[in-house]
């Protein structure tokens, strides 16, 4: 198996599971039967240690000025908190090197420092869902889409947040080594293989705020434990113990949605992990996450990510 490489950008203020989550991904052949798939090498600028985001201190392998990504190199640019502050050296190399790297791929805010560079001009791309704005209306030019996980515009590679580059990295080694290597690596850093692309950064319950008070908090983990039960406004409201009226109003104010958009996400959500990860047949799932029939999901799936749940299952099922 001949050895693939992989170059990763170093800075003072550097997110350090930006960087080691994708390494361990990538490092991990080494551990799972003894073969090695992956030559890994760390640069900064000047060759200096680095200071994370977090305090840790990280010892590259080299100056990110002599570097230059060779043949068949994938280049990772992690994210920090730095990244606003665009270190001239960091940009200029990447400006002038970056374009010579097989595969381009940033994790998390990384992916400003692509912007910054011109390398994501033209190109579809994501980042940390704080930061999205922030890059679409800063660099135009890019096809910002703040709801995926990770984003795959031909050779160049972007991710959301700080744990999404273990699953865009993952999805690099199954196109590198088959998905049964992946899985592989994904059960030894018992994470799973792998969530699509697609799938949102926020789940149900990340996307709308957390209740404030009890009763209500109660009911978002019922809706959560039981999305085939009677989740109608008036038995939501009996379960708090308010009437539907005031419980519908006292929903939205402390969550930001409905309840009847918190039940749609939380049913929608649910019945995709079963597409993902079960056998179950279409007409069951939708029995199973309180569709009243396999067309109500239908229309539910459409409406939410624009593909019917067959289609849905048969690219990532």
């Amino acid at each position: 198996m001949s050895l693939r490489n992989v170059l990763v950008v170093l800075y003072d203020g550097v997110q350090s599971l930006d960087v080691t989550g994708p390494v361990e991904v990538f490092a991990a052949l080494d551990h799972i039967g003894g073969r090695s798939g992956y030559r890994i090498r760390t640069v900064s600028p000047g060759g200096q240690p680095v200071r994370t985001h977090s305090g840790l201190t990280l010892v590259p392998d080299g100056d990110l000025e002599g570097a230059r990504p060779a043949p068949g190199t994938t280049l990772l640019v992690p994210g920090g908190r730095q990244t606003a502050d665009f270190e001239p050296r960091l940009t200029d190399w990447l400006r002038a090197h970056g374009g010579g790297a097989e595969r381009l791929v940033a994790v998390c805010t990384g992916a400003l420092l692509l912007a910054e560079a011109g390398l994501l001009d033209g190109r579809r791309a994501t980042t940390h869902w704080n930061s999205c704005a922030l890059m679409a209306r800063d660099y135009p030019a890019v096809s910002v889409e703040p709801d995926p996980i990770y984003v795959r515009d031909g050779r160049v590679a972007t991710s959301a947040g700080v744990t999404a580059g273990i699953d865009l990295a993952l999805a690099l080694v199954e196109e590198d080594h088959g998905r049964d290597v992946a899985l592989l690596i994904a059960r030894h850093l018992v994470v799973f293989l792998r969530r699509p692309g697609n799938q949102a950064q926020f789940s149900a319950q990340l996307a709308a705020q957390t209740a404030r008070r009890e009763p209500l908090r109660d009911v978002q983990q019922w809706i959560t434990e039981h999305p085939g039960g009677d989740l109608s406004v008036a038995a939501l409201a009996a379960r708090a113990r308010l009437s539907p009226r005031h419980f519908a109003r006292a929903f939205q104010a402390e969550t930001g949605v409905t309840p009847g958009r918190y039940v749609e996400r939380v049913r929608v959500e649910h019945a995709r992990r079963l597409l993902e990860d079960s056998a179950d047949g279409i007409t069951e799932i939708a029995r199973t996450c309180g569709y009243g029939t396999p067309e109500a999901m239908r229309r539910a799936f459409v409406k939410t990510l624009g593909q019917p749940p067959a289609e849905y299952r048969r690219r990532f099922g």
